[in-house]
């Protein structure tokens, strides 16, 4: 009986020591520009405006085995925004729409992350414009493996909607153009140990 608990603890210690080597922290590759957060909206219901956010850094966790203890957290510099138009990214960094002198930064901290299938659901609580509100992003592993360099890449799409009036942006350019979609491409380099 001993000797079946001992060969029991083992097998569970071993299994847990496994699992946690699995779990790595990963820094997004922004510097490398290997990772883009963009956003589309729909201009008077007729066309479709796109733009970006060039500044940001942050970081995931992933467990490959394990999803609920991944974590993803991210800072964008707002001031950084750009649709390919000086006069319309001046507009939009004014109180009118992010206030980025006032509130230079968003925020997103993941909450929850959960897996169906090969598809993730991360929640988390986005910080815009001076309003924390929860959002969902649906996301997808799109690879992962080494790199010419010694490294090792995990690299993930999400997609998501927001509301600009959850976060207290007044300025209304029709029914059709309420939502802001949020497309984002992140590829992640695995901090050593």
């Amino acid at each position: 009986m001993f000797k079946k608990t001992l060969i029991g603890l083992t097998a569970g210690i071993l299994l847990m020591s496994t699992h946690s080597a699995m779990a790595a922290n990963y820094k997004i590759d922004a510097a490398g520009q290997h990772a883009f957060i963009e956003f589309r909206i729909q201009h008077l219901g007729i066309s479709w405006l796109y733009g970006s956010f060039r500044k940001f850094d942050g970081g995931f966790t992933f467990d490959a085995q394990n999803p609920a203890t991944d974590k993803v957290n991210v800072t964008i510099k707002t001031d950084s925004l750009d649709t390919n138009h000086a006069e319309r990214d001046k507009h939009l960094r004014s109180p009118d729409f992010l206030n980025t002198t006032k509130y230079p930064e968003a925020k997103f901290t993941s909450t929850e992350v959960k897996k169906t299938g090969e598809n993730y659901t991360i929640i988390g609580d986005l910080t815009l414009n001076g309003v924390t509100k929860p959002v969902i992003l649906n996301a997808k592993l799109t690879g992962e493996g080494k790199d010419p360099w010694g490294g090792y890449r995990a690299g993930f799409e999400a997609n998501g909607k927001i509301k600009l009036k959850d976060f207290k942006i007044k300025s209304d350019l029709g029914p059709k153009s309420q939502d802001v979609e949020l497309i984002i491409s992140i590829e992640g380099v695995k901090e050593k140990a």
